[in-house]
């Protein structure tokens, strides 16, 4: 929201490929209330619960994706929600600490 990116990179998205299911948080309960923003002050954070929202995982390898299309189901829609709630497309997502191991989704130049 501040900087205005343009575009967004997940990195190593492969360390994901084993969970059940995944948390995304999606705001915060604060004194009884529901923010969707994350505050500057330490001593307000100090008082927030967050609050998850669940996706489904994917539970099965994606260190040989060179593709997005080819990401299993799961994976596309948690990039897809992280999409929505950022506000943000994500360009780059990386299924391993290689080179080669990037999708590029959108170009970035």
């Amino acid at each position: 929201r501040i900087n205005g990116f343009t575009g967004a990179a997940i990195t190593r998205l492969d360390i994901l490929d084993s969970f059940p299911r995944l948390k995304v948080c999606v705001g915060y309960k604060l004194d009884g209330q529901t923010i969707d923003y994350f505050s500057s002050s330490i001593a307000t954070l100090e008082k927030c619960q967050p609050i998850y929202e669940e996706l489904p995982g994917w539970q099965v390898p994606t260190t040989h994706i060179r593709k997005y299309e080819e990401l299993p189901p799961q994976a596309r829609q948690y990039i897809s929600r992280l999409e929505e709630l950022t506000s943000c497309p994500v360009n780059l997502i990386c299924v391993g600490p290689e080179r080669e191991q990037t999708i590029q989704r959108i170009p970035i130049l």
